[in-house]
């Protein structure tokens, strides 16, 4: 299950009691993916989306405020992607009452219209706002985050969560909303709509807690921790890596130097002091200085026993020329 589709059923777990927290929702949810459209004679708002949780989540609402005689009508589900969508349609002749007191439509001169304005009357408290914060969520958000946990390869570093959709105003309203909280996001056209989009990971844990997801705030904080330690240990492998081709660079450029003087003039030629390091050196080719310093019989410093393959190598360069 994708992080965004988990975090989203988490938050369905929870009921909403208060009515008017419950209309917020509502309002948030048919702003965010609602649709009005028209079949004859009849016009309906629609709601589509692939988590199938939601819709028994909105008709225990509709029940709760509006009573047994109003019925919800599910639409057939279809594929894409491999994504199944289920389709919710609201009759509006039906729905009036709760359409107009979720300000989803406009009726002016008996024509039936979406009103893509968010009512700020519907968010004038803080419980309100969460909820209308919810519907939003989950009508209209995606990300790109994958757990570790979840995956036997490794996730990429980055956290990133976004809200689309084609009415402008109603992202710049959000925003409005979620900058209340502190958490901020930009926005940005793409294609023919827009997206209010948060790479911050502290802040997309603001988020998620703000909607009471906190299941999934604990999953992302032990993802950062992973991560961070994956990152580290890659550092440091790495490093030694690097330390590892150095030390072999250096011992084979060494042990070439010492050949070509045994192939021209001779070890004996040497002092005795590069003798010893030389011979030392093509005993144990693949040791670091640090290593070949306590297999020394002779007292020496790592920059003493470095100066000398300096001596060594300047030899073997100048029989070359």
């Amino acid at each position: 299950m994708s992080f965004s589709r988990e975090s989203k059923e988490e938050i369905l777990k929870t009921e909403i009691e208060d009515d008017t927290c419950a209309i917020s929702f509502l309002s948030g949810l048919f702003h965010s993916c609602g649709q009005i459209s028209k079949y004859g004679s009849k016009i309906y708002v629609k709601i589509v989306s692939d988590i199938e949780k939601l819709f028994d989540f909105c008709k225990n609402i509709v029940k709760k405020l509006y009573g047994d005689k109003v019925e919800v009508e599910i639409g057939e589900n279809y594929s894409i992607n491999k994504n199944t969508y289920y389709e919710m349609a609201f009759d509006v002749e039906k729905f009036k009452t709760l359409l107009l007191d979720a300000s989803v439509i406009d009726i002016v001169d008996g024509d039936i219209t979406f009103d893509a304005s968010v009512n700020k009357n519907l968010l004038t408290e803080d419980e309100q706002r969460r909820a209308f914060i919810k519907g939003a969520y989950i009508g209209c958000s995606t990300s790109s985050i994958k757990l570790s946990s979840d995956s036997v390869q490794s996730c990429g570093s980055g956290y990133h969560m976004e809200f689309s959709s084609q009415d402008h105003q109603f992202l710049i309203d959000l925003s409005s909303v979620l900058a209340e909280y502190n958490i901020i996001g930009k926005i940005f056209e793409r294609k023919n709509s827009y997206v209010l989009y948060m790479k911050d990971v502290n802040t997309i844990q603001d988020l998620l807690a703000l909607m009471g997801a906190n299941k999934c705030v604990l999953d992302l904080s032990n993802e950062i921790v992973t991560r961070e330690l994956r990152n580290k240990v890659n550092r440091q492998v790495n490093c030694i890596n690097a330390n590892i081709n150095k030390t072999v660079e250096a011992s084979m450029k060494q042990v070439e130097a010492i050949n070509i003087i045994i192939n021209t003039i001779g070890l004996e030629s040497l002092s005795d002091d590069l003798q010893e390091v030389a011979v030392l050196r093509l005993a144990n080719q693949e040791e670091s200085l640090d290593e070949l310093l306590k297999l020394s019989t002779i007292k020496l410093t790592r920059s003493g026993l470095n100066h000398r393959f300096r001596k060594i190598i300047k030899i073997a360069s100048t029989l070359e020329e």
